[in-house]
């Protein structure tokens, strides 16, 4: 079945109006065809179109339609990309998915590769999917920005790491976007021994050069978990290595700085907790593009908490809560904590450091945290009356934990509502003082479920806090 075929039409939409009908196969909007949803956005974005459907009877009709610039059309596919998502073709030396366990639910092992996905939605892209045509359509559509995944600009180097034989071309594609004006948001999985060091340097020399169309770049650490029976040998970085790694990209930084009116690359905050450093001010991060990548995450928090923190009177009062994160920002969400119990001696909380036990304790971010080690840890601690939880320790969108524990379940184990916050100091803040946490359902006492308990899910996928 085409995956172009209409499931629903919204009501009151411009396709409503114009009466299009579920069912229909949508092929062409103004003569261009529509194979998947970047044709469908760009195609559509006009406000007058004409579109060519295709009957369940297989005769074809044409519908014209005008709207606003821009509004969308009111069409619903089967699949938001209106095609099957494209997995990775590469076997890369560092892939975390590769390190998960068995037995886990079946979409956590399905490795993307997409560049739809990449605009769209932020994902990670290491070109190697691309075929001719797809990097012709990126350049006519201007599809931008796309994120890449870079780790090294060494041909062979790219080749031994993503073991995929078109791996080497990556900074051949790039320079072409680069003329094309398309913008690239670059991202390096660093591997001690391995591309870091000389091979670090020349990476970030090549991509500076690419430079506006190479927009920013994140160096972030390796993660390696306790299931790599088989895989390449991979070690987590030390405090030594990982000051190494700092020291040679903010001196890289500090050139740009001068030379280009940017520091162009950052350090995740994962470096700076590895290597026992304080995070950089807030100017040093500059527009925190990027934040995905945990780059100025733990800072920008702090900035928006103590923002939210100046408009309190100090008269506040909430019942006492719990916070529960990753070893790596726990302490810096306990100084929060702290602040604003100093502030407001009527709110008063516990901050709980939840180690990772299920991939190992080497993985220390918080979106990781499964909900056995949560309920392993926390059963039987004074949390008061009600657990705060960063959201991305959910799947997006849903209730539910890596490990397929439910927030439902982990609320009954524990005893208390447990309120998931977005990855937002004021956000953080407001939890804290009891603002938007859910009332007990009806017979449930202090355990609920389902999705009413959750805030915004911010998109960090990487990294928590």
């Amino acid at each position: 079945m085409s995956l172009t075929k209409i499931e629903t039409v919204d009501p009151g939409s411009p396709a409503r109006r114009a009466g299009v009908r579920p069912g229909e196969t949508l092929t062409h909007i103004n003569g261009h065809p529509v194979a998947d949803v970047m044709d469908y956005k760009f195609y559509s974005y006009d406000p007058r179109l004409e579109l060519t459907l295709r009957e369940e009877g297989g005769g074809t009709r044409t519908v014209r339609i005008r709207k606003g610039e821009g509004e969308d059309l009111g069409l619903n596919f089967e699949t938001y990309l209106m095609d099957r998502a494209r997995s990775c073709a590469n076997n890369c030396i560092f892939c975390f998915v590769d390190q998960m366990p068995p037995g886990m639910r079946e979409t956590l092992y399905f490795k993307d590769d997409d560049a739809r996905l990449s605009f769209l939605m932020g994902n990670y892209i290491t070109l190697t999917n691309l075929s001719e045509r797809e990097i012709a359509r990126i350049i006519d559509l201007h599809i931008s920005p796309i994120n890449v995944s870079v780790h090294t600009t060494d041909p062979e180097l790219r080749v031994a790491m993503l073991k995929n034989r078109n791996a080497g071309k990556c900074l051949e594609q790039m320079a072409r976007f680069a003329r094309a004006g398309i913008t690239m948001n670059c991202q390096i999985v660093s591997c001690p021994g391995i591309n870091d060091g000389p091979a670090l340097q020349r990476t970030l020399e090549d991509l500076a050069a690419l430079h506006p169309g190479v927009n920013s770049v994140s160096v972030v650490p390796v993660g390696v978990t306790k299931f790599r029976e088989g895989l390449c040998r991979l070690e987590p970085y030390t405090p030594e290595t990982a000051a190494a790694v700092l020291d040679q990209v903010e001196a890289f930084a500090g050139r740009c700085l001068e030379r280009l009116g940017t520091r162009l690359v950052w350090c995740s905050d994962e470096f700076y907790l590895k290597a026992g450093r304080p995070l950089p001010g807030d100017e040093f991060f500059e527009d925190y593009t990027q934040l995905e990548n945990g780059v100025g995450m733990l800072r920008l928090l702090e900035v928006e908490f103590n923002a939210a923190l100046y408009g309190l009177t100090g008269e506040e009062t909430a019942p006492p809560f719990a916070v529960a994160t990753g070893v790596s920002a726990a302490p810096y969400i306990a100084e929060l904590a702290r602040r604003l119990g100093e502030k407001c001696p009527g709110v008063r909380g516990k901050v709980y450091a939840i180690e990772n036990r299920f991939f190992g304790e080497t993985i220390n971010v918080a979106g990781l945290v499964t909900g056995g080690d949560l309920i392993g840890q926390l059963r039987g601690k004074e949390l008061g009356e009600r657990l705060l939880i960063p959201s991305s320790m959910l799947r997006d969108g849903e209730n539910v934990f890596l490990d397929d524990v439910t927030l439902e379940e982990a609320e009954g184990a524990l005893g208390v509502p447990i309120v998931p916050v977005e990855q937002d100091g004021g956000a953080l803040c407001d939890a804290m003082l009891g603002e938007g946490t859910p009332e007990p359902r009806s017979g449930q006492g202090a355990a609920g479920g389902e999705e009413y308990y959750t805030y915004n899910q911010s998109r960090n996928r990487r990294s928590g806090g």
